[in-house]
């Protein structure tokens, strides 16, 4: 069930804030190593469109990046996106990410051109930006309504980046990632509902 913004389960901002930073670190050390020791092949291992052997990279891909301005242009979204959804409790982040993960994965593998390899958080950031707008529509609640109108005015600019305007970028990534995030809404809101008629009283 999705919890308030900074409610029971995570009741200081050190405390939402925290994850994401050490994953924002994570994301820098790989790309560290990757660049300074690898020669960068780690970026081999992205998300290679209807090759088995690609289906890998859906797993590996948020961890990936292009260089370091691929990074960087990630990074602050990352934060302060991520910030947002894990406010809202460890299990709705959880939920939510596994399904952008797959979602958005699965959707670039169907769909990305031939001979393509797709790196990058970008999906996942997708995605949270449109778990975050959808997620005030599902639950209408007043927490999430302002959540959302917040983010829609801030990252609003965002929802073009799943169209096929800049090459080189992976606008399916981007697509699927926020369709992903769009059904976790959906999904995390029905099942808060559903928690809700089983803890109501009933009459005997």
């Amino acid at each position: 069930m999705a919890t308030p913004l900074l409610g029971k389960e995570s009741d200081n901002l050190g405390s939402v804030i925290k994850p994401l930073a050490w994953g924002l670190g994570v994301l820098w050390a790989i790309e560290i190593i990757d660049t300074l020791l690898l020669g960068s092949r780690l970026q081999q291992h992205g998300i290679q469109p209807r090759r088995l052997s690609g289906l890998w990279g859906v797993l590996f891909s948020p961890f990936l990046h292009g260089g370091w301005s691929h990074l960087i242009a990630n990074s602050a979204p990352f934060v302060v996106l991520g910030s947002l959804v894990r406010g809202r409790g460890r299990v709705p982040f959880a939920e939510a990410t596994t399904v952008i993960i797959l979602v958005g994965g699965l959707g670039t593998w169907l769909t990305g051109g031939a001979n393509s390899n797709h790196i990058g958080a970008s999906g996942v950031i997708f995605g949270w930006f449109g778990y975050l707008l959808l997620a005030g529509w599902y639950e209408r609640s007043l927490v999430t309504i302002g959540t959302s109108v917040v983010v829609g005015v801030l990252y609003g600019g965002m929802i073009w980046g799943v169209l096929p305007t800049r090459p080189g970028v992976s606008w399916q990534g981007h697509l699927f990632g926020f369709l992903g995030g769009w059904l976790a809404a959906k999904l995390i809101a029905w099942s808060g509902k559903e928690d809700k008629k089983e803890l109501a009283p009933r009459s005997e």
